[in-house]
């Protein structure tokens, strides 16, 4: 991958992603932890990001898809991308090569987030009616991680492909940047669509 004009080798930049997207994913999560709880203690509060009829965290926070496991789903991103900062910061630290099975292991949280968070954006914007920004940060960072993860296990031979497999592969690091951008363009504008009438009076 190509960075202001110069080439990164995508095992230098995993450690960095891995500490960058579990941050800031970790962060938005604690964020709406903290206004699930206040507004548990009193139901009369209102998130600071309720900011009109779509753009309404607290919609969403008392949704029954809020509490998919019997407990709020913050836990989940909380305990998620605390892993991968770790992840991220050992290798930094020069941790010795981490095992196949750990690979796999980070592989196949990042599988569940990317479908947790796939169906969490279809119950907001076609049942639930209402979006949170905090919500859609951790989208596009459990994104962003799956997909890195993935063309590094590919890479290193974790995920062993073959044929026309392997030719994707190999398209998909050509391009990858590209088709990240493209997945966030399509969510975004399915959101947009979505939401036009409302939206759309202000154009």
């Amino acid at each position: 991958m190509k960075l202001l004009g110069k080439t990164i080798t995508l095992q230098k930049a995993l450690p960095w992603l891995l500490i960058i997207c579990g941050v800031i994913g970790l962060a938005c999560a604690l964020i709406i932890m903290y206004d699930k709880v206040e507004l548990l203690k009193n139901p009369a509060f209102r998130p600071g990001c309720d900011l009109n009829p779509i753009i309404s965290c607290g919609s969403v926070m008392e949704s029954k898809q809020a509490n998919v496991f019997g407990f709020p789903n913050p836990f989940l991103g909380i305990v998620g991308f605390s892993v991968v900062v770790t992840t991220g910061v050992a290798i930094l630290a020069g941790a010795a090569k981490l095992k196949r099975w750990y690979w796999l292991g980070l592989q196949a949280g990042t599988i569940f987030g990317l479908c947790f968070i796939h169906w969490l954006f279809f119950q907001s914007v076609y049942h639930i009616g209402a979006l949170c920004p905090y919500c859609m940060v951790v989208w596009a960072m459990t994104i962003t991680l799956f997909w890195y993860v993935t063309l590094h296990n590919i890479q290193t031979g974790v995920i062993q492909l073959r044929g026309r497999l392997q030719q994707a592969a190999f398209f998909a690091r050509r391009h990858h940047l590209d088709i990240v951008l493209l997945w966030f363009l399509v969510i975004a504008g399915l959101i947009l669509k979505h939401f036009w009438y409302y939206y759309g009076q202000y154009l």
